[in-house]
């Protein structure tokens, strides 16, 4: 009996719970046991300056998109191969940049309760920091610009961002 198609449904109700507004945690099949998986070490190295270009993304969904490579190039604990078919965890991050690009927040809006986890994608998100000037077209009236980024962690302790992944 092939279980595969059930499995990805269970992966992408998974996802799709992510990306909802509740504040209860997300479940992600997974095996027994939370076990501690070990964080990748920080990186020492800034990303670097947020480029000066005055071609800033006029959607959100393209800022988003810069957002996430930006994450994603600094991050060490990034994996480029297809997600698995059972993630470790899902956590989705709230982001807030200011009218300068500096990252002013950056919370926990939904995880399944891994605190290295969490800890590890708060960390890519301050790692990357600082970021490109949002456009006039996708900023709030205080000037910022806030959204949801979902990271999606296998069991080594490894993501990709769900901005990312969608092109696969």
């Amino acid at each position: 009996m092939n279980r595969h198609p059930r499995v990805v449904g269970m992966v992408l109700a998974g996802l799709l719970a992510a990306c909802s507004t509740s504040n209860s945690p997300v479940v992600v099949p997974e095996a027994d046991a939370r076990s501690s998986t070990p964080v990748p070490p920080p990186v020492a190295a800034h990303a670097p300056a947020p480029s000066s270009s005055s071609s800033s993304p006029n959607t959100l969904e393209s800022y988003k998109h810069d957002f996430a490579e930006r994450v994603a190039r600094s991050s060490p604990a990034i994996f480029h191969d297809p997600l698995p078919k059972m993630l470790k965890s899902v956590v989705v991050v709230e982001v807030t940049i200011n009218r300068d690009g500096r990252l002013t927040h950056a919370s926990i809006r939904r995880s399944n309760g891994y605190k290295n986890l969490e800890t590890a994608a708060l960390h890519a998100v301050h790692q990357a920091a600082p970021f490109p000037a949002p456009s006039r077209a996708i900023r709030r009236n205080d000037g910022s610009v806030n959204f949801l980024e979902t990271f999606l962690f296998r069991d080594d302790g490894r993501f990709q961002i769900r901005t990312l992944a969608e092109a696969q």
